[in-house]
């Protein structure tokens, strides 16, 4: 099988993972709130963390040097994914997963800040096409902006930083370590938000299966994802990526009767093209 096939496999994976992380979160959040539902999607997934790894015989991998780092991270990504699932319930799915894309873009403007890497000018170009992808998305309203659109892209700025967090921690971690500390101090943040107003929601026996599918297809959307990167470059991957945008409309016009709006095609696909720029040039010159 060619790399690409691999990475192609892969992704279908990953796709399939979002996608049903998607519609499980809006299903829970129609009994519990974000909070809620990351403690329990938290606990679920330290619990497959932690059969998995025992199962291969790589928990003494975790390591407790470096925390400061990892809850930092894990802040950035606990914050991201909270913003996520709320605009999951405020405006079509397709629009949440079209500004998600521009997390990518948030990485190079703010990489020179956090990893002290150095703003080029076609990563600026790239952030500017990204900017213009997002009003076409969005279409913000002056006098009235859009919860949802924000949320969304709050989300992709916390999914930036942790992903510039993660780059710097596997530089000395294993994925094991990085995923065991995720579950741990998400479970622990997740926990003290859910109990700040003193009642936290137990969850139905009809809300467990999605509660299920989200803790697994959670650590299974990045699983495969990370395994098509170690298979395929970035530039091959990337786009591959953007098929969840079409796979999510379509399911969001089956099961929500979200309309197929032309907005959110033609500003995903604008969010594609900065991304791929940004993707050229940090390949080229290797």
């Amino acid at each position: 099988m060619t790399h690409v096939a691999q990475a192609a496999l892969w992704m279908t994976g990953a796709i399939a993972s979002f996608s049903s992380m998607a519609v499980a979160g809006r299903m829970v959040t129609l009994e519990l709130d974000t909070f809620e539902l990351m403690l329990y999607r938290s606990v679920i997934g330290f619990a497959i963390v932690l059969a998995v790894a025992g199962l291969a015989g790589r928990l003494g991998e975790v390591s407790g040097k470096r925390l400061s780092l990892h809850l930092v991270r894990n802040v950035s990504h606990f914050t991201g994914q909270n913003l996520w699932f709320w605009a999951l319930t405020m405006i079509p799915m397709a629009q949440v997963f079209a500004l998600e894309f521009t997390s990518p873009l948030w990485v190079a403007v703010l990489a020179p800040l956090i990893l002290g890497e150095r703003l080029t000018r076609m990563r600026a170009l790239a952030a500017g096409l990204g900017f213009i992808g997002i009003l076409i998305v969005a279409r913000p309203n002056p006098m009235a902006l859009e919860p949802g659109a924000l949320a969304a892209l709050g989300a992709a700025i916390g999914f930036a930083g942790s992903a510039m967090f993660t780059k710097r921690l596997i530089a000395t971690q294993s994925v094991v370590s990085v995923l065991f500390w995720l579950t741990v101090m998400q479970t622990g943040l997740a926990l003290l938000c859910a109990g700040l107003d003193g009642d936290i929601a137990w969850p139905s026996p009809t809300a467990w299966p999605p509660l299920a599918v989200i803790g697994f297809a959670g650590l299974m959307a990045h699983f495969c994802l990370t395994n098509a990167l170690r298979v395929a470059p970035a530039i091959l991957v990337m786009p591959m990526d953007f098929l969840r945008l079409p796979v999510i409309a379509v399911v969001g016009m089956a099961l929500y009767a979200e309309p197929l709006e032309w907005a959110v095609f033609a500003g995903a696909a604008l969010i594609l093209t900065a991304n791929f720029v940004n993707l050229r040039a940090e390949v080229r010159p290797r």
